[in-house]
């Protein structure tokens, strides 16, 4: 059976749209994310350790920690099953725009966020280079103070060393104090590898979708997922203006129920809660953009994104694209979000190379 979404797009399953099942007849892509393992805490426990992994070139983490104890951010990483809890560790970390903060030697990444229960969400890098030392680059988002849309999320960008060069093969989320994590919290922990053929892709592309000339377009409903990745190039038609998003459960939010927090080219970071949408450009605009999110997507728990954007200014070498850093928050708590949808911010429009794509998985 073909579904028919709005603009005449056509929705299938992975399965319909592989090689003689369907109407897109594409074999599946070799290769991609795959998932290797995840811990779910079915209580409140500490810590949340993902062990056994096979060699992979590349990790990819994302971690939901649900409020529980009073929990500072801390990570290590081990070899032969063990964690090195050992003085072997070095990071570089920013809070809220603030100035760099370094620890070395240390006996973990992190040591961030300060005591508090409150939800988060991680995305990491790790490369994972045999005879190499580790190196990690990674992103937080923290729901802030209190819950709720009056109150902006907090932010971390961090970077790491793990001086060991034997291959990684156990990570671990934790609290140096011992404290729990809420039941449901979880890590899942990806691998890629340039040898790699499988088939078995973590990321489910969920939606596709161009503008269409005018100063809005969306998604349609798509299939929720826990997480989603989500990417939009914006061609608009000219520089004035802040460019927003909204999402929703089967239509778009447009109640006060958005908080941000924004950072442009290294500034001051910029705050807003309770408001009807989020900036997704500051000051500076930017006739195309480009901005990568990545979701944690639990219906009863507000939704976090971590966003990194590309400002493009006026063509030509010499001048200077713009960066934005941002962490969004919905404070919805009882909808996953299964679409999306972006605005010129007035009387721009957004060209039909503009586009939206969407990747999900549970």
């Amino acid at each position: 059976m073909v579904e028919w979404l709005a603009g005449n797009r056509i929705r299938g399953t992975s399965t319909e749209r592989t090689t003689g099942a369907g109407f897109n007849p594409v074999d599946a892509i070799s290769g991609g994310w795959v998932e290797l393992d995840r811990t779910t805490l079915g209580s409140a426990s500490h810590p949340i350790t993902v062990s056994s992994l096979p060699d992979k070139r590349y990790y990819m983490v994302l971690a939901h920690n649900i409020a529980g104890g009073s929990i500072n951010w801390n990570f290590r990483v081990g070899t032969g099953g063990t964690l090195d809890t050992g003085s072997n560790y070095s990071d570089r970390h920013s809070q809220n725009g603030a100035g760099d903060s370094t620890t070395a030697p240390a006996n973990r990444w992190g040591d961030i966020l300060a005591n508090a229960s409150k939800d988060r969400f991680t995305q990491l890098y790790i490369a994972n280079k045999s005879g190499s030392e580790k190196l990690m680059t990674g992103h937080v988002a923290d729901r802030g103070t209190s819950t709720g849309a009056g109150s902006a999320p907090e932010r971390v960008e961090i970077v790491g060393k793990w001086t060991n060069t034997s291959l990684i093969d156990v990570l671990s989320l934790q609290d140096d104090n011992s404290q729990n994590f809420g039941s449901g919290s979880e890590m899942v922990v990806l691998g890629w590898d340039p040898d790699d053929t499988h088939t078995t892709n973590f990321w489910e592309e969920l939606a596709s979708v161009n503008g269409d000339g005018t100063a809005d377009f969306d998604t349609g409903t798509f299939t929720a997922k826990k997480y989603l990745w989500i990417q939009a190039f914006l061609d608009r038609s000219s520089n004035s203006n802040n460019t927003q998003f909204q999402v929703g459960n089967s239509t778009l939010d447009t109640g006060s129920n958005y908080s941000r927090r924004r950072n442009e080219n290294g500034g001051t970071d910029e705050l807003s809660g309770g408001s009807g949408e989020s900036y997704m450009n500051m000051a500076t605009y930017s006739t195309k953009e480009f901005h990568n999110f990545f979701v944690i997507n639990n219906s009863g728990n507000e939704k976090l994104f971590i966003c990194h954007s590309n400002l493009s200014s006026t063509a030509g070498a010499g001048n200077i694209p713009n960066r934005l850093e941002g962490v969004y928050k919905w404070a919805n708590t009882s909808n996953q979000i299964n679409i999306f949808g972006v605005n010129s911010g007035g009387a721009n429009t957004l060209s039909s190379s503009s586009q939206i794509k969407v990747w999900g998985h549970d």
